[in-house]
């Protein structure tokens, strides 16, 4: 990861931090400061050699001399070595015997050793073998004794931890800060062409885990057809855009839990880890999508394909924004066909049926919000349908991955976007008779019109936000209606059932609201606890199977904690899999 001022390093995740040479007019570099504020040019550090690489410096030539340290002061208290935003309460005094790295050693509770037994006795199993080969012998010398110390000006001491530009953080380095020092030296000035500069990092913190939730099977009693052969997994995740993830909204998380740095591996192991076969993410920042989830979930296998809102903000230098991100494994689909829906072009249409400049003023006003859909047509690789495959019918999957308006107030908004994405998806069903889903952050509850079209194929017609309707949109509400006989997936879990009675089952059972059939939360943030996110699918061609396990409010509220994000979720959404 490219490292800034302040950044919070992970232990295993490379550290590079960006350097740039100030140079004379002609892309020179001399010994002291460049002569005016403005004479100078800026090179990337990338062009220039490791000074320490065995090769000897030409005459002319420049090289840039990195060095690293770590603070040996600095710690205020332990940290928990599974819970980086924990203070530890407890050691584990095997591990100071056995000489295991003391960060290892420290946990937030007698419950958080515990569940960490099963791995961390391993440590002492690998720690007692290393210690019978070595006989005594002294371990863990990074640098021999040549390991080099220096002392800061507020006293405090440092030691050398590497001579690379790259430096990946170890287990020692948890809990403390870390130095990074450049100076370019030539072969006529080998001690530095300048005075040398420094950037430091905030604490390191253990390597994030992500969130454990298992795959919950459903019973499938009286489902017509088999079960056995064409499967496979949807995952939908709104996964927070970090122009979004301001520490003034997210009061809850530390600076450094909200930094993208840090959350982005924390979602991409949440996310690889359940292994799903199509992913909808919402929230996707676009220039995100292009430098780190599009080639990062590349190495997992995943193909993928992206549409952003139909608006900018300027963050960070350039013009972004958030949008949907759809992936489909690649060894299992291929894409057929991809549609953008764009709810602005939508309420262009619609303004100009309408007579009045003023009304049209209103209408793009209240309906222009950039929000979109993205819709893709997959195809399956090998028809897992013994007779399909003989008769050579492509096995096709629709997907539409959406995000719908946020603003609490503007009900009528939301239950358009979601009736015209409806309607859009109706015309792909007539062309073509293929199982559909739907997923996505909805941003409405259970029980809202919204809800209500897509649950139950319409709106009642004495729903009480029909009466919120300035531009006459939604009359008459007759016509908020559509064919597709959509199931919501985690409904699937209170109607079916789990397929064991377990007391795992049985929590689960308990986290889906009796009323509604949805999970009781889907967001979870200071401000609001509720289900906001949905995946339907139509009931007359897919079934499910099995739905990934809810998470108990216990599971994200710890003793510091009070929602969601925080340093282990790193989004204020929970994802959804069936």
């Amino acid at each position: 990861t490219t490292l800034e001022p302040g950044d919070t390093p992970i232990l295993g995740l490379a550290l590079t931090p960006r350097v740039t040479l100030r140079t004379d007019p002609d892309g020179a570099v001399r010994n002291g400061t460049v002569n005016g504020l403005t004479n100078y040019k800026k090179l990337s550090a990338d062009q220039f050699r490791e000074d320490g690489d065995g090769v000897e410096l030409k005459a002319g030539e420049v090289a840039l001399r990195s060095r690293w340290y770590r603070c040996l002061g600095g710690r205020t208290g332990a940290i928990c070595s599974r819970h980086p935003d924990l203070e530890a309460t407890m050691q584990c005094l095997v591990c100071v015997k056995l000489g295991v790295s003391i960060s290892r050693s420290y946990f937030s509770s007698t419950q958080c050793f515990i569940e960490a037994w099963p791995e961390h006795k391993k440590l002492h199993q690998q720690a007692a073998e290393r210690k019978e080969k070595e006989n005594g012998a002294s371990k863990d010398r990074e640098f021999g004794s040549d390991t080099v110390h220096i002392r800061g000006p507020g006293g405090e001491s440092w030691v050398e931890v590497a001579r690379t530009r790259t430096y990946t953080p170890s287990i020692d380095d948890i809990g403390h800060v870390l130095k990074y020092e450049c100076v370019p030296v030539s072969k006529e000035s080998p001690h530095g062409m300048t005075a040398a500069s420094t950037l430091e990092t905030e604490p390191v913190a253990p390597t994030p885990k992500p969130p454990s939730r298992s795959m919950m099977p459903l019973a499938l009693d009286g489902i017509k057809g088999s079960v056995a052969t064409g499967k496979f997994t949807l995952l939908t995740y709104n996964v927070l855009s970090d122009i979004y993830a301001n520490p003034e909204m997210y009061t809850n998380c530390p600076k450094w839990g909200l930094a993208w740095s840090y959350r982005r591996m924390n979602l991409l192991n949440e996310i690889t880890s359940y292994r799903p076969d199509i992913i909808c993410l919402q929230e996707v920042q676009s220039d995100h999508y292009e430098n780190f989830f599009k080639p990062e979930m590349s190495k997992y296998g995943y193909d993928s394909v992206y549409k952003k809102k139909t608006s900018e903000v300027y963050a960070g230098g350039t013009m972004v924004i958030d949008g949907c991100g759809t992936f489909y494994r690649r060894d299992r689909f291929s894409i057929i066909k991809k549609y953008d829906v764009e709810f602005n072009k939508a309420a262009l249409s619609l303004s100009e049926a309408l007579n009045a400049t003023s009304q049209k003023k209103a209408a793009l006003n209240r309906l222009l919000k950039d929000n979109i859909a993205l819709i893709v047509v997959l195809e399956a690789l090998e028809p897992p349908d013994p007779a399909a495959a003989a008769a050579g019918k492509r096995q096709l999957l629709c997907v539409a991955n959406t995000h719908i308006h946020a603003n609490s107030e503007l009900k009528d908004v939301k239950l358009w976007q979601v009736h015209t994405l409806l309607k859009g998806l109706e015309k792909i069903a007539a062309s073509a008779n293929i199982p559909m889903l739907v997923a996505g952050d909805f941003n409405s509850v259970p029980g809202s019109a919204a809800h209500s079209l897509l649950a139950q194929g319409r709106v009642p017609l004495d729903h009480p936000e029909l009466s919120v309707d300035p531009l006459g949109i939604l009359r008459p509400p007759s016509k908020l209606c559509h064919q597709l006989p959509l199931m919501s997936a985690y409904a699937a879990l209170a109607q079916q059932g789990p397929a064991l009675q377990t007391p795992a089952a049985k929590k689960q059972r308990n986290l889906i609201d009796e009323a509604t059939c949805e999970p009781k939360f889907t967001n979870y943030t200071v401000d609001f606890q509720g289900a906001i996110d949905y995946m339907f699918y139509t009931g007359d061609s897919l079934v499910t199977s099995a739905v990934l396990e809810l998470p108990d409010p216990s599971d994200i509220l710890r003793r510091n904690i009070s929602a969601l994000p925080n340093a282990e979720w790193s989004s204020d959404h929970i994802a959804l899999m069936a």
